[in-house]
């Protein structure tokens, strides 16, 4: 298991990759900027992430951070780890499931799990499919999933990219 914390790693490639492999994200804590910024940004402002009085009588309690919030949170924290930087080519399919709130003042980290890799019909790039598990600072798992890419193979010595034949 990688455990990244804030620090930033080296770039890896399909062939650098193994299956069950895990890496930690750094923890970010969910502000109510984070939420009012990302309603104005959707357009969602939904009573139940803006209206402080109106959330005192949900299920909640309290305001919650929208879902797809934590999603582009725990992809941030991803991106901060460095391991796709360069050899990230498409995003494929995403597949999303919600468990639990993420509520205002929650540190949120992911925990990613490489599920999938097969190199792609061709033969020339990878497709990585990962599971993300977004963990609170209670343990609990907020949101749970399983996105797919279209990832590089590592560049041949020569500087060629690795799906240029010669």
């Amino acid at each position: 298991m990688t455990d990244a914390g804030a620090a930033r790693t080296a770039t890896m490639y399909f062939e650098d990759f193994a299956l069950d492999q895990v890496f930690l994200t750094a923890g970010r804590t969910i502000t109510e900027t984070d939420v009012m910024t990302y309603a104005y940004l959707s357009g969602d402002h939904t009573a139940l992430h803006t209206d402080a009085e109106h959330a005192k009588g949900t299920v909640f309690g309290e305001r919650i951070a929208h879902g797809p919030l934590g999603a582009v949170i725990s992809g941030g924290l991803l991106v901060r780890l460095g391991i796709f930087e360069g050899s990230a080519l498409a995003a494929l399919e995403h597949h999303w499931v919600f468990k639990g709130p993420i509520k205002f003042g929650d540190t949120i980290h992911s925990r990613v799990t490489i599920v999938e890799l097969r190199e792609t019909s061709d033969g020339r790039r990878g497709v990585l499919q990962r599971k993300v598990e977004i963990v609170n600072q209670r343990g609990e798992v907020v949101q749970i999933g399983h996105a797919k890419m279209l990832i590089a193979k590592r560049p041949q010595p020569d500087g060629q990219p690795a799906d240029v034949t010669s």
